[in-house]
C-alpha cells in the first residue's frame, strides 16, 4: 500500500447452488490464497455463498439460515487478516430478503450493501425472492454494523476508499457507483452474477471500462461461473479489474476463477484534484466506516510500462502514430490558413527533432495545397556538423521536394566570436550557444524575407531538461515537437520510414545516428558530444516525466517504478544517478519553459505555460 499501490482480487469459486457449507469452504480457500498472495481487497460473486441460481429455494428458512452460519464462519476466518473481502450472500432486514454485498475483515462485517436494482425480467426472475432497497441507512444489530447502500470504507491511512453496488446496479442509468465515487470512493468493488450471452462479454468489458473511466476510480468485477445452474443460462465466471478505464486484468471465460492486479489510488486521487469538474466531497446520507491494514509495500504484479508515451503493440503504435502527425500537420496547417502564410522555414540538422518537423511540415503544406517548395528546408554547418548528418538533411530535404538551402555560419560565429573579446578555441557555453543562436537568426531572417512562418523544431523531453539555448534552437514562430517525448520522435520518425519507401533508407540512417547537438569540433563523421552521455538517456527522462506531470508522483515512487520497469536494463545507481539530474534540471529550467512559443498538444503530458504547466522560475526542487 505504500506509494498508493494496492493489490485486488477478482474470484469466482466453484459452487454448487444450495451447499452453503461447501461454497464457504471454497470462498475461505480464495481469501486463504488472496491473504498470502498480499491482496488489500478481494471481490467475489453475486450469492456466491448459497449460488446466485438457486431459484425459489431462498423461500426456505434453511437456506438463509445456513448462509448466516456459514457467514459467520468466513467472518471468524479473516480475524487477523488484512484482506478486505467483499461477498455476495443473501441478507434479511425488517422482514426482507435482499441480495447483498457483504464487506469482511479482521473477523468482522465492517457493512452490509444491499442491492438497489433489482431486474424482472427475461432470464432473471429476482424480484420473486428479493426486495429492491431504495431506503436510507439502516443498522444491522445481529451483525452490528450499518447496513445501506450509502456506505464508504476506509482505511485509516485514509488512502484507500471504497464502496460496493451489486450487479444490476452497474447496468442502470444511475448506478450507485457514481455517487459512490462523488463521495469519495477510489475503488468500486461488484459482487455480479451475470449469464454468459453471446457477445456479451464485449458489452460487459467495455461497460466496467467505461465506469471506471467515467468515476476516475477502480472498478473490482467479480463474476458468478463455475457450479452454479444451467437450467436455463450459463455464467461463464467473466471477473474483470479496471483502473480509470483500462482493463488490467480480465479472467478468461470459463476458466480463470481468480484474477490479481495492482490499482494505484494515488493516481486515481491526482485525476479527481486535477479535474476539477470532479466534484467530489457530496456525502449525504453517506456514513464512513473504518478498518485498519498493515503498512506493507506491495510487492508489484504490473510491470510499469517503460516507454509510456509509446503503445507497445504494433498495430496500435502505427494508428497513434498517423493520429500524432495529424494533429501535428493540423496545428501548423491552421496557423498557416488563419494568417494566411504561403511558406515555412525549417533549419535542419540530419538529427530527429529536425527531420520530424520537416516531415510535418511537407505534411502541412500538402493539406493546404501549398507547392512543397513553399517549405523552405535550411542546413547550417558549422563546426561540429557531421558530414553523415549533414548528408541526411540534403538527401531528406530534396527527396521530399523541398526547397533546400545550405548556410555556413562559420564565419558569422567566429567574427562574432572574436566581437564579444571570445578567443574562439576555448570551447564554453558561449562558444557553443553562440552557433545556436546563430542558426536561430538566420531562420527568422529568411523567415521574415519570405512572409514564412519559422517552424521550430525541439521537442518535450529537451524542454523538460532545459536542452535548448534560450533565444536560440528554444525559440521559433510554432513549435510543432514541443509535445513530443523523445522516445516518441524516434516512434513517429520510424513510422513515417516504413510508410515512405523512397524515405526509408536516409530516415533509417537518421534514426541509427547518435542524438547530438553537434556544436564541438568534430572532424568527418565522428560524434564527439553524444546527449545521452551528457544528461542521461532519453527513455529514463521520459519515464521520469511522464510520471512527474501526468500523475504528480514523488521522486520515491518515481525510483521505485522505474527499477520495476528498467530492471535487468539500469542498475539502482544509474537510475538514482539520472533522477537527480533530471528533478535539477526540470526546476532549474523554468524559466526557459515560461516563455515557449505556441505550439500543438498532442497528448496528455505537456509543458505549455498556456494551461498545462505553470511554475514559477526560481521554485524549489520538490521531489
Amino acid at each position: 500500500m505504500k506509494d498508493g499501490i494496492f493489490k485486488v482480487a477478482a474470484a469466482t469459486p466453484h459452487i454448487k447452488p444450495g451447499d452453503c457449507a461447501g461454497n464457504a469452504d471454497k470462498i475461505i480457500a480464495l481469501i486463504d490464497r488472496a491473504e498470502k498472495e498480499g491482496v488489500s481487497v478481494l471481490v467475489l460473486p453475486e450469492l456466491c455463498l448459497t449460488g446466485y441460481t438457486a431459484g425459489d429455494l431462498f423461500l426456505l428458512d434453511s437456506l438463509i439460515g445456513g448462509a448466516e452460519e456459514q457467514l459467520d464462519r468466513i467472518t471468524d476466518f479473516t480475524e487477523g487478516k488484512d484482506v478486505v473481502v467483499v461477498l455476495g450472500a443473501p441478507a434479511m432486514m425488517r422482514g426482507k430478503l435482499y441480495s447483498a454485498a457483504f464487506v469482511v475483515q479482521r473477523g468482522r462485517v465492517l457493512g452490509v450493501v444491499p442491492k438497489k436494482h433489482v431486474p424482472n425480467y427475461s432470464e432473471f426472475y429476482e424480484a420473486r425472492m428479493f426486495t429492491a432497497f431504495t431506503g436510507e441507512n439502516d443498522f444491522d444489530e445481529k451483525l452490528n454494523c450499518p447496513f445501506g447502500t450509502k456506505l464508504i470504507f476506509k482505511d485509516r491511512s485514509d488512502m484507500l476508499t471504497l464502496a460496493a453496488e451489486v450487479c444490476e446496479d452497474l447496468w442502470v442509468p444511475d448506478s450507485p457507483s457514481t455517487e459512490h465515487a462523488l463521495a469519495g470512493a477510489l475503488v468500486i468493488c461488484n459482487p455480479s452474477a451475470s449469464d454468459e450471452t453471446i457477445a456479451k462479454a464485449d458489452y460487459r468489458r467495455s461497460l466496467v471500462s467505461m465506469q471506471s473511466a467515467k468515476l476516475c476510480a477502480a472498478y473490482v468485477y467479480a463474476d458468478a461461473g463455475k457450479g452454479e445452474s444451467t437450467t436455463d443460462t450459463v455464467y461463464a465466471g467473466h471477473n474483470l479489474i479496471a483502473e480509470n478505464g483500462k482493463v488490467l486484468a480480465e479472467g478468461e471465460l470459463f476458466a480463470d476463477e481468480f484474477i490479481v492486479a495492482d490499482i494505484d489510488v494515488q493516481h486515481l486521487a491526482h485525476d479527481r484534484r486535477r479535474m476539477t469538474s470532479f466534484s467530489c466531497g457530496r456525502r449525504a446520507g453517506y456514513e464512513e466506516v473504518t478498518f485498519e491494514l498493515n503498512a506493507k509495500q506491495t510487492e508489484l504484479t504490473r510491470r510499469p510500462d517503460k516507454n509510456p508515451f509509446v503503445p507497445a503493440v504494433k498495430g496500435e503504435l502505427d494508428k497513434r502514430a498517423e493520429d500524432i502527425l495529424r494533429l501535428q500537420t493540423a496545428g501548423l496547417a491552421g496557423r498557416l490558413s488563419n494568417c494566411n502564410i504561403k511558406k515555412c522555414v525549417v533549419g535542419v540538422s540530419g538529427g530527429l527533432d529536425s527531420t520530424l518537423a520537416l516531415l510535418v511540415a511537407v505534411r502541412a503544406a500538402d493539406s493546404v495545397g501549398l507547392p512543397r517548395k513553399n517549405v523552405i528546408a535550411v542546413t547550417m554547418p558549422c563546426f561540429g556538423t557531421t558530414g553523415r548528418t549533414r548528408r541526411n538533411a540534403e538527401a531528406m530535404s530534396k527527396l521530399l521536394g523541398t526547397d533546400f538551402r545550405v548556410v555556413d555560419i562559420g564565419e558569422s560565429v567566429k567574427l562574432h566570436l572574436r566581437d564579444i573579446g571570445h578567443d574562439g578555441v576555448t570551447t564554453d557555453v558561449a562558444y557553443e550557444n553562440a552557433q545556436a543562436r546563430e542558426r536561430t537568426q538566420v531562420l527568422f531572417d529568411i523567415a521574415n524575407m519570405q512572409g514564412a512562418v519559422l517552424v521550430g523544431t525541439g521537442d518535450l523531453s529537451e524542454l523538460a531538461l532545459g536542452w535548448c539555448t534560450y533565444n536560440g534552437d528554444h525559440m521559433s514562430s510554432y513549435a510543432v515537437n514541443a509535445s513530443i517525448p523523445k522516445t516518441l520522435v524516434r516512434r513517429l520518425v520510424a513510422y513515417e520510414a516504413e510508410r515512405l519507401p523512397a524515405l526509408g533508407d536516409v530516415l533509417r540512417d537518421v534514426l541509427d545516428t547518435p542524438v547530438s547537438p553537434e556544436l564541438l569540433p568534430t572532424g568527418g563523421d565522428a560524434v564527439v558530444q553524444p546527449t545521452e552521455e551528457i544528461i542521461g538517456p532519453y527513455e529514463l527522462h521520459d519515464f521520469f516525466l511522464y510520471h512527474l506531470i501526468r500523475w504528480g508522483s514523488s521522486a520515491r515512487k518515481i525510483r521505485r517504478l522505474a527499477l520495476a520497469a528498467f530492471d535487468g536494463e539500469y542498475d539502482e545507481k544509474t537510475i538514482d544517478k539520472w533522477l537527480d539530474v533530471f528533478f535539477r534540471r526540470f526546476f532549474s529550467s523554468a524559466f526557459k519553459r515560461n516563455c515557449l512559443p505556441d505550439g500543438a498538444k498532442v497528448g496528455s503530458v505537456s509543458l505549455s505555460p498556456r494551461g498545462d504547466w505553470r511554475m514559477p522560475s526560481d521554485a524549489a526542487v520538490i521531489r
